[in-house]
């Protein structure tokens, strides 16, 4: 990259990628926490991620290849998913035929700035259908700052 190129964070990434879907919505929160501990449970998709996502139950990698995933979901509801996607430090996109997964996080000198997106996805569309998606993503990031905030004391 040069130096004519702007540098784009991964919060900011998920803002522009929130504003290509209808319906998207983002949710967005500093937590009093380094990077570090807030995505060791962000990107635990198999064990911390379930602890604050509201409608998750379980999520196991059924095969990841560099920062690409295959991941199984099974919801509270019993409904289940097979997603593909990215998953890096900081930045998480998952999309199955239904559903929609994005998270992204980036230092704050310190303090880790969150975001989240997710929802019902209309397959074929870039739209996400938006009932309940902004109440479900508070739910997600006031649990989210819990399990933070019980980890780092």
């Amino acid at each position: 990259m040069n130096g004519d190129e702007a540098m784009i964070d991964d919060v900011r990434r998920l803002r522009v990628m929130g504003a290509g879907v209808r319906g998207a919505r983002i949710v967005e929160r500093v937590l009093p926490a380094p990077l570090d501990a807030v995505w060791a449970v962000m990107g635990d998709l198999e064990g911390g991620f379930g602890e604050f996502q509201p409608d998750m139950r379980s999520v196991r990698i059924v095969r990841r290849d560099g920062d690409r995933v295959e991941a199984l979901a099974r919801s509270r509801y019993g409904l289940r998913a097979r997603f593909h996607g990215v998953l890096r430090p900081g930045w998480c996109w998952l999309q199955s035929r239904f559903l929609v997964i994005g998270m992204a996080a980036v230092d704050e000198g310190g303090r880790t700035r969150v975001a989240l997106t997710g929802g019902v996805r209309v397959p074929g569309r870039a739209a996400i259908v938006p009932f309940g998606a902004r109440r479900e993503l508070e739910r997600a990031m006031a649990r989210l700052a819990e399990r933070v905030d019980g980890a780092v004391r």
